[in-house]
């Protein structure tokens, strides 16, 4: 298991509509990536309003997507991940099948 201080950050998203994201950061305590046909966030959100933890930059909590070149185990091992928009949301633009 990863420990939380080794947690990959979200450096940048740039899937604006979504809630979470300030100035293309992300403001989630944590993100989920991954479905059975991309690597989609799960974290993304469009509301009226914005949400998160001003102070914290988010960090893939999960990783679904055991395909990727990063996961282990279901956990990311990306230095980084980039987010950005896609036709249903968002999508890690770090995802590299293996």
């Amino acid at each position: 298991m990863t420990a939380a201080m080794e947690m990959p950050r979200v450096q940048e998203c740039v899937a604006t509509s979504c809630a979470y994201n300030q100035t293309n950061a992300c403001h989630a305590f944590a993100i989920t990536i991954g479905s059975s046909s991309h690597a989609h966030c799960h974290t993304f959100i469009e509301m009226p309003v914005r949400g998160g933890i001003e102070t914290l930059i988010a960090q893939v909590g999960a990783c679904q997507r055991s395909d990727c070149r990063h996961n282990s185990e279901l956990e990311c091992h990306a230095p980084s991940i980039r987010v950005g928009p896609d036709n249903d949301g968002a999508d890690c633009m770090t995802y590299t099948a293996r």
